[in-house]
């Protein structure tokens, strides 16, 4: 998705519309993002490896507002930690949507006004919350920043 990450987007979704389950179909294996997508609400979390077996029954859980977790995903969940954190160590303040957003874009490779233009906000704005995240992760380059988005997995290479 070339805006919104899967846990923008179920953040949005159950914010939104909170009666629609949400079925998380990615390659992000990441116990952090994991973790993260199904505390923000989704009500199953699936490997794009698993879905050829496992697709159907997932949505059929989730259509009955069932959890579902493929079974890759069980099996790492399982094994760790409910705190284990695999990449990185976590910011000491949240971020919040729009930084998470902001965050992403400039992993992507975005600039400020390139950003600004996309939200549909001020290039001020978007300088602000970059500010936000780099005192947030403790980070002072932006090189530190998507060395981090790329660790967490906020972005793919």
């Amino acid at each position: 998705m070339p805006e919104l990450n899967g846990l923008e987007v179920t953040l949005r979704v159950r914010k939104m519309c909170p009666q629609i389950e949400v079925l998380v179909l990615t390659v992000q294996d990441s116990e952090r993002v994991m973790r993260q997508v199904l505390e923000a609400g989704a009500r199953g979390y699936m490997l794009k490896s698993d879905a050829g077996s496992e697709l159907l029954t997932a949505v059929d859980a989730v259509r009955r507002h069932r959890s579902f977790l493929s079974s890759q995903v069980s099996r790492m969940l399982r094994g760790s930690s409910p705190m284990a954190v695999r990449n990185d160590v976590p910011p000491k303040e949240p971020l919040s949507p729009r930084e998470r957003q902001i965050l992403q874009l400039l992993a992507e490779g975005n600039n400020t006004k390139e950003i600004a233009t996309v939200l549909n906000i001020t290039v001020k704005i978007v300088e602000t919350h970059r500010s936000n995240i780099m005192r947030k992760l403790d980070l002072h380059h932006i090189t530190d920043l998507v060395r981090y988005a790329i660790r967490n997995q906020v972005v793919q290479i």
